[in-house]
């Protein structure tokens, strides 16, 4: 009644500051304010009534939000931590051989290394060098001599039993000794064996091993891809050929005073070596097949009675080829497709 009167006596000022359109909605406003508590009170009532209807239909779908979020959060969790450890554990797949890992990044631990330059000469001395200078026209005959003779080069799986004579194996491990290394720090051993007996043993530990990788651990893609090169776990080779010679690689050394010598690069340099062996051994007519026997090398190094330090590389069968022995038809990649010149 109170705003009845406030508009009844202020009529002529409200007309003479609003629209006349707006007269009629003032009218129903204050017909209708008495009931305007009532009003609220209803829509209050109204509105909690839908509230807790639509809650309670709803109580399942928000339930299951929550489940959802919560399901997602601890996946995202698990996935965190299952990064953490991927890239804190080191990756493994069932055929690497440990011993054919990369040594190159293997560190000593501090206290491990000698302070003292590692017990080396601090100065070496350095003397006068002095080479062959050809002229082009030799150097491009040798040059063509030389690619000519290792183009001639195969790997023979047929190898004879036909003696070789020792000296020349000798002569071709030290040339596979002038390899340059990390440092100078000569990282390989050359292990030739001889004895039959060794020989079979190699060959039963190998192809027992090899056995298990053409099944199970080299997967079918490799095999199908070694079907077409006529190749098996069975090496005959390794009890015909007159010499196996088994490269390893020293992951360190060890100095005088009975502490670690760090050996850098120790994987690229016995590899390089490698190279410059099968150059000599094809240089005296000898052939052979580069073997990398995966899983082998811990067997063989016990058999061989090598040190902890010693990780075989390669295993070479050497000799010369059986009369009926056969290769396969490979062509190799022309000069345009291997190098580039900038």
């Amino acid at each position: 009644m109170r705003l009845w009167g406030w508009l009844s006596k202020n009529r002529s000022w409200i007309g003479s500051r609003t629209e006349p359109w707006v007269h009629p909605f003032l009218l129903t406003a204050v017909l209708l304010f008495p009931f305007q508590r009532k009003l609220l009170n209803l829509e209050g009532r109204l509105h909690i009534s839908v509230i807790m209807a639509l809650f309670s239909s709803l109580t399942p779908v928000f339930i299951a939000i929550i489940c959802i979020l919560i399901a997602v959060i601890l996946k995202k969790t698990n996935g965190e931590k299952e990064k953490y450890e991927t890239k804190s554990k080191p990756l493994s797949h069932p055929w690497v051989d440990e011993d054919l890992k990369d040594g190159t990044d293997h560190h000593l631990e501090e206290e491990e290394v000698d302070e003292e330059w590692q017990g080396l000469e601090e100065n070496v001395a350095h003397v006068p060098f002095s080479a062959e200078h050809y002229t082009e026209a030799e150097m491009i005959k040798r040059s063509k001599m030389f690619y000519e003779l290792l183009n001639k080069r195969r790997s023979v799986r047929f190898l004879s039993d036909e003696p070789v004579p020792r000296e020349v194996i000798d002569n071709v491990i030290k040339t596979a000794g002038t390899s340059p290394s990390g440092a100078h720090t000569e990282p390989w051993t050359f292990v030739v064996v001889q004895d039959p007996y060794l020989k079979h043993k190699i060959r039963e530990i190998v192809e027992e091993e090899e056995e298990i990788n053409y099944k199970k651990r080299m997967g079918d893609r490799w095999v199908n891809d070694l079907k077409r090169l006529r190749t098996n776990w069975i090496k005959e080779y390794l009890d015909t050929a007159p010499y196996l010679i088994l490269i390893f690689k020293q992951v360190y050394g060890w100095l005088p005073n009975g502490k670690k010598k760090t050996h850098y690069y120790n994987e690229i340099s016995v590899s390089i070596a490698c190279g410059i062996l099968l150059a000599a051994l094809q240089n005296v007519g000898l052939y052979t097949v580069t073997s990398t026997p995966l899983n082998c090398g811990p067997q063989l190094r016990v058999l061989l009675q090598r040190p902890a330090n010693e990780k075989l590389l390669l295993l070479l069968p050497v000799g010369y080829p059986k009369k009926d022995a056969t290769v396969p038809a490979l062509t190799r990649k022309p000069l345009e497709d291997i190098m580039i010149v900038m």
